[in-house]
């Protein structure tokens, strides 16, 4: 370990449904394939405060999946380019049980290192830290398994249309762009109050989706020909408008999840993704096992190579950031605000370096 990183550090550990600052927690010590990386910030997903509250963690277990920060040490099976001091952003696979000293908030992480995105001197780290997650479940979910698009390295011609379910969503938001620059027609849903930012981003058709008549609407405005549906909410009330936006011909229809929702419509080909799997490990969640995956970490790694372009080339704008004081406190009390339905379109960001001295805050989630 280079000679400048301490033995311990601030982390957020997870004991059951509690989550608390600790102090004196291990600093990893490097994997082959990963990165040592020295976090700046860090970004919350709902993912976050389901897995405490869930009780899905390792005890002791380190929270979180997005983060900013520098590469401070590169394991030696690391076969991207990177050096000490890059700037980097990405995620990790936090309240892993599987391997408790997984997740990013904290002061310093263990990362998978051909995972990670160089981002660009125009980025700053609050703002790069709010996408890798939903950008490796946008890879999953438009393109990898469930509707299969062409990606934006080779859009396609004819403007087919395509639904993103949920678009001023952090995740919602990234998938807008990405089927834009893959050349699709894209329609979303939102509330009112969001059309201006969605169609900022690309969408060419917004609707209320507390409109009753909001699936009929798409479907009319389509001519009933709407077969590439991604649904980024995966409720039972989102799949059913979306059931009934898409054509009645369902032949080649294909509708994607993030959450297990059934689509009450039959015929359609229905796909959930699940982004835990990129990392190419096995791992157990809630009792049950699930086997590392080469390809979906070979997609991965290609994806966020795509996304790192698009950064560079300023073809790509990340969520919207709220930045919230205190650190790895700060991101405890917003954690328990995204549980109690606090949080809308903004993603909420915090710098670790701004956790309190001697924190040892506790949260019950």
């Amino acid at each position: 370990m280079a000679n400048s990183v301490p033995t311990t550090m601030k982390a957020i550990v997870i004991n059951g449904n509690q989550a608390k600052v600790s102090s004196n927690v291990p600093v990893p010590k490097i994997r082959p394939t990963y990165l040592l990386a020295k976090v700046d910030s860090i970004a919350l997903n709902p993912t976050d405060w389901k897995h405490i509250n869930g009780k899905r963690a390792a005890e002791n277990g380190i929270s979180g999946c997005d983060f900013s920060g520098t590469v401070v040490e590169v394991g030696p099976e690391v076969t991207k380019s990177f050096k000490p001091g890059d700037r980097i952003a990405g995620t990790t696979h936090g309240a892993n049980y599987s391997q408790p000293e997984d997740g990013c908030f904290s002061e310093y992480a263990m990362v998978k290192g051909d995972l990670m995105v160089k981002i660009p001197d125009s980025l700053s780290f609050e703002a790069a830290s709010t996408f890798p997650l939903g950008v490796s479940t946008v890879g999953q979910g438009l393109y990898q398994k469930a509707l299969k698009l062409n990606l934006p390295t080779d859009p396609i011609k004819d403007s087919t249309p395509v639904l993103i379910y949920g678009g001023s969503s952090a995740t919602g938001s990234l998938a807008i762009q990405y089927a834009k620059l893959s050349g699709y027609k894209v329609l979303t849903t939102c509330s009112p109050h969001n059309f201006d930012f969605v169609k900022s981003l690309g969408a060419d058709a917004v609707y209320d989706y507390k409109d009753k008549d909001c699936g009929k609407n798409i479907n009319k405005d389509t001519n009933d020909s709407l077969k590439l549906v991604w649904d980024t909410i995966s409720l039972e009330s989102s799949a059913k408008i979306c059931a009934e936006a898409m054509s009645s011909d369902t032949s080649g229809a294909r509708y994607g999840s993030i959450l297990p929702v059934k689509l009450p419509k039959e015929g359609v080909e229905t796909t959930m993704t699940f982004m835990y799997t990129i990392f190419n490990e096995e791992f157990e969640k809630a009792g049950r096992k699930t086997p590392a995956v080469p390809e979906d970490f070979e997609f991965a790694k290609k994806f966020f190579d795509i996304t790192e372009k698009l950064l560079h080339d300023g073809k790509l704008k990340t969520h919207p950031e709220k930045v919230g004081e205190k650190g790895l406190e700060g991101a405890l009390h917003g954690m328990e605000d995204m549980k109690n339905d606090k949080v809308s379109r903004a993603k909420l960001v915090y710098r670790v370096r701004e956790t309190p001295e001697n924190s040892s805050l506790e949260a019950k989630l």
